[in-house]
């Protein structure tokens, strides 16, 4: 059995042994175009911004301080990786609380990898009727998308090369989400 210290050990190594790719103020730049991009395009819109639990926590949160026009909040938590390294199944744990029906809903997440999250998210709030859906990302790898995954996100903050990521809610075994930079995993921890 792993003790505290251990595992506490084993998190700092990743995070001393990490590459910093985005520092905060990196980050700050990202968020003000993003928010910028966000207003001119969905000000008159009255939207439901749905943050993706957990990792795109602090990204919703700073971005919506930059977004100064009436909307409203809301989450959805689904995951594919349970606590682990590497994505599996989707699991959906909590639907949005408000109706999004005929609604403009902005979709916020951390990360763009595989694209089969934030797919199956878009596909949910058409499904249950939204009138039109954004996606907006804090950090888009630049990789080959899923075989079913046919889209971009409509907002970007960072481009990154495909590498595994941690920090500003990207996370390592559900640690690491509240660095506040954007840095690569040293190899020796996938």
């Amino acid at each position: 059995m792993k003790t505290m210290n251990n595992i506490t050990d084993k998190i700092q190594a990743v995070l001393d042994s990490a590459e910093l790719i985005y520092s905060f103020s990196d980050i700050e730049i990202a968020l003000n175009n993003m928010g910028n991009e966000i207003t001119a395009k969905l000000k008159d819109t009255n939207p439901i911004i749905l943050c993706v639990m957990i990792g795109a926590l602090i990204p919703t949160a700073h971005l919506l301080t930059r977004l100064n026009f009436p909307l409203q909040v809301d989450y959805i938590h689904v995951t594919r990786y349970r606590g682990s390294t590497r994505g599996g199944d989707l699991h959906w744990l909590v639907e949005p609380r408000n109706d999004l029906k005929d609604r403009t809903v902005l979709i916020v997440d951390d990360v763009m990898d595989g694209g089969l999250t934030l797919a199956a998210i878009i596909d949910y709030c058409k499904q249950v009727g939204a009138k039109d859906v954004y996606s907006a990302v804090m950090v888009n790898k630049q990789r080959e998308r899923e075989p079913t995954v046919n889209f971009e996100p409509d907002f970007n903050g960072l481009m990154t090369e495909d590498r595994f990521l941690i920090g500003f809610g990207l996370d390592y075994e559900e640690y690491l989400r509240n660095v506040p930079g954007i840095y690569a995993v040293a190899e020796e921890h996938h």
